[in-house]
């Protein structure tokens, strides 16, 4: 295939816009696939993208019509799947920017749109779901040409449940969108912009050509690492992998090397020939995960089966990150890290899904840096990391710059909302009379403490969210402790804002007072902070009725039985220790 005569883009929107169904409706009109009619979308091919009709992983697609070559990478529209849209730009040209016409313009509609003007794509706006009976093609496509600034005519409308306007949408991605640039008969350069694990095959590596020609039996290399591999195979993706002798400048396909593990592999990585001088492809950003949490064995699951779940896990999706950690409490476990909230939520569905396991992982923990007095820069991400309050000077926290997108009757709810999370007004503008965009800057810890469902909830539904990370700013948190009979439990302690450490603490103690059970002496539950103690709850003592036997008599017998209990129950609580229960870590790390 000439180089000219190839097409790489992508469909990007914001979540349930209708981008894995339109994708559908392209290999069912090109005939790469037969129509569905009605079922899950066949690019979402994983049980919980089917379940939850959402995109995870971004897939690529090979298609012919008219002669010429489509690379088609349909993506994931959730926020905290920015890193996989990040991923496939990278192997693009193109892309088409798909608006659903009864929604409108939504957040992540804007990051995908800044996205690919980043990338410096081709952008052809596209306007779904025209059949709807409550779309509104006229006002939403006034809207996308404003924001794309072009003509109204532009914007190609379509129906990805009834097929009408996309064989148009790919005619004009024939025109509107440029073959690659590339020298096929150059020395071999190759980006690399994803992979997957087979257990028979090993690692298979999805790249991007840009120069020169990879091919069967070529011993490559990689810049980021220099270690060199033998190319087993080639090819390119259907609905399933096909074979191809070689692929050249401009193509988008998979080879396999025999590499047994993906941390041999680095997304964004350069591949060249192993005895060539290459320039490494510029403009890929390296994902660093921002949100922590510890998972531990719980139930009939053991430490060895959590393990192995992670690390077959791990070998088919390396979004995430994982290290073993040791609790006083909980025993032993690990820490992950996330893009994300949902990214961490889907993550642990999929372990206890695919390997049978039970898992309780604790709330999530952004990381902090904590300047110490001598200087020193310090990255916490667990409350038992953190350092004494003298040695502390300063403190940072994440930040993020949040846009959302709400129509303007719930307006004041969502500047109430935002407002109730320590947040930074940026500005308010309106898309038209009826639509508002908000942006703010607030920390992150805001963020993936509900907020994403606190704002469904107060806009009934109707408001949508994106963000960016925008580096830290100073805050004023010091850490929790909590503590049983004057004795910290590190499990429980937490990172909080000093002046909302008082109302986090209560709430904390009066759950932990439901489940510990009442002991022969009295149990103190206190929360510290700094040194001072700011919250207190007691767990009473059982009461033996020691003056069941004196039945009238002299109150003195009762006084002299009655201090003697309250005795015993002193020297008690001195040598005593509590036992909590395991209910106790489940309510409140699963908060």
């Amino acid at each position: 295939m000439k180089i000219e005569n190839v097409r790489n883009f992508s469909f990007i929107a914001h979540i349930d816009h209708g981008k894995s169904t339109l994708a559908d409706r392209v290999l069912e009109i090109t005939g790469v696939s037969k129509i569905y009619k009605g079922k899950t979308p066949q690019m979402d091919s994983m049980a919980l993208e089917k379940e939850r009709g959402i995109t995870i992983k971004a897939k690529a697609v090979s298609i012919p019509y008219k002669g010429y070559n489509f690379n088609l990478i349909d993506t994931p529209g959730h926020v905290d799947f920015s890193y996989e849209v990040s991923r496939s730009l990278t192997a693009c040209e193109g892309t088409a920017l798909i608006v659903d016409a009864s929604g409108g313009i939504e957040a992540q509609t804007i990051a995908n749109l800044n996205m690919a003007r980043d990338n410096n794509l081709a952008i052809i706006p596209v306007i779904n779901k025209i059949d709807l009976p409550s779309a509104r093609i006229d006002t939403v496509t006034t809207d996308i040409a404003g924001l794309l600034e072009c003509e109204k005519e532009d914007v190609i409308r379509v129906s990805a449940k009834t097929g009408e306007g996309v064989s148009a949408l790919l005619d004009e991605i024939i025109t509107r969108i440029p073959p690659p640039e590339g020298n096929p008969s150059g020395n071999l350069r190759a980006l690399i912009f994803d992979s997957t694990f087979d257990p028979f095959r090993g690692v298979i590596i999805y790249i991007r050509v840009y120069d020169g020609e990879l091919r069967a039996g070529m011993k490559i290399k990689s810049i980021a690492t220099g270690k060199e591999y033998e190319v087993q195979e080639t090819g390119i993706f259907k609905m399933k992998p096909e074979k191809k002798k070689s692929l050249t400048a401009g193509e988008v396909g998979y080879f396999i090397a025999g590499i047994k593990s993906l941390d041999e592999i680095k997304i964004g990585d350069t591949l060249t020939g192993a005895k060539d001088s290459t320039a490494p492809v510029p403009g890929f950003k390296e994902i660093k995960p921002f949100v922590f949490s510890s998972f531990y064995p719980i139930g009939d699951t053991t430490e060895k089966r959590l393990r192995e779940a992670i690390m077959k896990l791990n070998l088919n999706d390396a979004s995430f990150t994982w290290e073993p950690e040791q609790s006083q409490t909980l025993g032993l476990g690990f820490r992950l890290g996330f893009m994300g909230s949902l990214h961490m939520e889907i993550i642990q569905e999929r372990l206890e899904r695919e390997s049978d396991i039970e898992i309780l992982a604790t709330a999530p923990q952004v990381v902090y840096r904590i300047k110490t007095h001598d200087g020193e820069m310090l990255n916490i991400s667990r409350p038992d990391e953190w350092p004494d309050k003298k040695a502390v000077s300063k403190v940072y926290e994440p930040e993020i710059t949040a846009t959302i997108i709400t129509p303007d009757a719930w307006l004041g709810q969502c500047i109430k909302l935002l407002e109730s999370r320590r947040s930074q007004y940026i500005s308010l503008t309106y898309i038209n009379p009826q639509k508002v965009i908000l942006k703010y800057k607030l920390p992150l810890a805001e963020m993936i403490a509900d907020f994403y469902s606190d704002l469904k909830s107060v806009s009934k539904g109707y408001a949508s969210f994106d963000y960016k990370h925008s580096g830290f700013r100073e805050a004023n948190l010091e850490k929790v402790e909590i503590l049983v009979n004057g004795v910290p439990v590190e499990a429980l302690c937490s990172i909080q804002p000093r002046e909302r450490a008082a109302f986090f603490s209560r709430d904390v103690l009066l759950r932990m007072k439901k489940f510990i059970d009442k002991q022969m002496f009295e149990v103190a539950l206190q929360a510290k902070l700094g040194g001072k103690i700011i919250a207190r709850e007691t767990v009473s003592a059982l009461r033996k009725d020691v003056i069941a036997k004196c039945y009238g008599g002299d109150i003195t017998r009762k006084r002299k039985l009655l201090e003697k209990q309250k005795e015993g129950k002193k020297r008690m609580k001195r040598i005593g220790s509590v036992d909590l229960p395991q209910q106790v870590f489940f309510e409140i790390l699963r908060k």
